[in-house]
């Protein structure tokens, strides 16, 4: 199941960018031509731009915001003949991840999901089908954080609500 079947089933669509998102942010989702858009992607971010990350990159943001598992995006690679390994494949996410492109969300303690969707936002996981759906963050008021200890502050708060099938 494709997941903008899933989020179109819950009646949600995907988050546009915030004006306070970075440009990377922003440019996520390619918009012209695949190779230039992931060169230029990766350069932005100060990752030079080689045979396997522009594959992946190819792979994983020409096809608009999406959750991917490093398993997934490797078997995506092995279908189209991109010539990776598996560790390949983790290292890139990593990095991606490191240089703010992707944003990774953990679902239990051994199932990570790479999103291509980096602006602020939540998650339902259909545990039936092991799938995420974004949640916009329109959609969920958050009240009555707890206080942050001195020296620190919030950088992010993630939100994985899991869902089941009533059978």
């Amino acid at each position: 199941m494709d997941m903008r079947d899933s989020s179109e089933s819950f009646g949600f669509f995907r988050a546009e960018p915030a004006a306070e998102d970075t440009p990377h942010q922003q440019h996520a989702q390619l918009t012209g031509c695949p190779w230039h858009d992931v060169n230029e992607m990766l350069q932005s971010v100060g990752l030079r731009p080689t045979r396997q990350r522009m594959a992946l990159g190819w792979l994983l943001f020409g096809k608009g915001a999406r959750h991917l598992t490093a398993e997934m995006l490797y078997e995506e690679a092995t279908q189209a003949k991109v010539p990776v390994s598996l560790a390949t494949v983790y290292n890139t996410l990593n990095q991606l991840t490191d240089a703010g492109l992707l944003r990774q969300v953990s679902v239990d303690g051994t199932k990570t999901y790479f999103d291509t969707n980096v602006t602020q936002h939540h998650h339902f996981y259909l545990e039936n089908n092991h799938e995420l759906v974004d949640i916009p963050v329109t959609h969920v008021s958050m009240q009555n954080l707890p206080a942050v200890p001195a020296g620190y502050e919030i950088s992010r708060v993630d939100m994985v609500v899991r869902l089941r099938k009533i059978s």
